[in-house]
């Protein structure tokens, strides 16, 4: 079974993001694999470990995404593809386009990836692969069994569980509760240097500069800060009172 995971390389969690000039500065930033992105890594090597074949991970971005394709091969990976082009960096929609040129020429059996990445919080580009490979796609999947060529995915839904059948291929977009991933152990890190990954260009893919975006990020900035609560004293009336010309002060009026 050939099977794909689509990783991202996001700001760590717990790094200070920092706005210059209007976009993100990504000077002496930590950078990790997407958390969401995890789960789908590890639900593709237990699956690998099941029922055979080998997973590829592959992610698009500048040099230092390699490191976040090294953490998944160490975690266990067997190939890895970084596609890096200037020409083509774009947004979700190009994203798809590059994944599935990519992939497509390989083939698949199943492909796996995050809900969505913790920086741009779009949860688009899974869907748009699917939509270019012509292929189903169930997302926020918590639990996923595989049996021949039939797929049994499990997500939450309003408060149940909702189950969803499908034939491979198909594409999966993990959920937090699907597994817990594993670390890279020190000889798989040995292991990981060891293991091919293939660079891409855009020559390579068969697509060209030709490729636009669809979407222009005019700027980037952070929320404002949370002003402090406020706490209203005295008895009920009094509190009432105090809340309505709070409101008031804020534009806000009552007929």
């Amino acid at each position: 079974m050939k099977i794909w995971v689509c990783i991202k390389q996001t700001f760590d969690t717990e790094e200070k993001i920092v706005i210059e000039n209007g976009k993100v500065d990504e000077k002496d930033a930590e950078f990790i694999i997407n958390p969401y992105d995890e789960y789908a890594i590890e639900e593709a090597l237990q699956l690998r470990d099941e029922l055979g074949g080998e997973v590829t991970v592959i992610t698009v971005g500048p040099d230092r995404a390699e490191n976040a394709l090294r953490t998944a091969l160490a975690m266990g990976a067997d190939k890895a593809a970084l596609i890096q082009d200037p020409s083509l960096v774009g947004d979700e929609c190009v994203l798809a386009r590059m994944l599935a040129e990519a992939i497509r020429r390989e083939g698949f059996d199943l492909i796996l990836g995050g809900n969505f990445a913790v920086d741009s919080g779009s949860g688009q580009v899974a869907i748009r692969l699917a939509e270019e490979l012509d292929i189903p796609h169930i997302g926020s999947v918590t639990g996923l069994n595989v049996n021949g060529r039939q797929a049994i995915a499990k997500r939450d839904a309003e408060g149940d569980t909702e189950a969803v059948e499908s034939t491979l291929p198909v594409l999966i977009t993990a959920q937090q509760g699907l597994n817990e991933p594993r670390y890279p152990s020190l000889p798989g890190i040995m292991r990981a240097k060891r293991k091919p990954l293939e660079r891409l260009s855009a020559q390579d893919l068969g697509l060209s500069d030709s490729l636009k975006t669809k979407t222009l990020i005019i700027e980037e900035y952070l929320p404002p800060e949370k002003e402090a609560g406020k706490i209203l004293e005295g008895d009920l009336d009094q509190q009432v009172q105090e809340l309505v010309e709070a409101l008031c002060g804020k534009g806000l009026s009552f007929n």
